[in-house]
């Protein structure tokens, strides 16, 4: 049977884990916000430049540009998601072993 002080000590480890999940799931949250907000800014730009477009030409130019640049914002951003979850579990898994993370300059 575990000792009262060892209950609550777990107990608190628990409560500190759950909080520091909402916060993560939180920051996530507004991350993917934020990228499908500057997506949407960079789509609506380029059905400006479209609906200004001299002739089939610019308006080709504007479709390849805005490819080219969605796919390598979408690179960046699913990159900066993937580094955002990483992060986490090593945090988590630093908070199972009782060890922390050194801050990375």
């Amino acid at each position: 049977m575990l000792e009262p002080d060892k209950l609550k000590a777990a107990g608190e480890a628990v409560k500190e884990g759950a909080t520091k999940a909402a916060e993560n799931s939180a920051a996530l949250s507004m991350k993917v916000i934020d990228h499908a907000e500057e997506n949407t800014r960079q789509a609506f730009a380029a059905l400006r430049a479209a609906a200004k477009a001299g002739g089939i030409t610019d308006l080709m130019k504007v479709q390849s540009d805005y490819v080219r640049d969605q796919g390598t914002r979408s690179m960046a951003q699913v990159r900066e998601i993937g580094e955002m979850i990483a992060s986490f579990g090593r945090e988590a898994m630093s908070g199972l072993s009782g060890k922390k993370d050194e801050p990375k300059a």
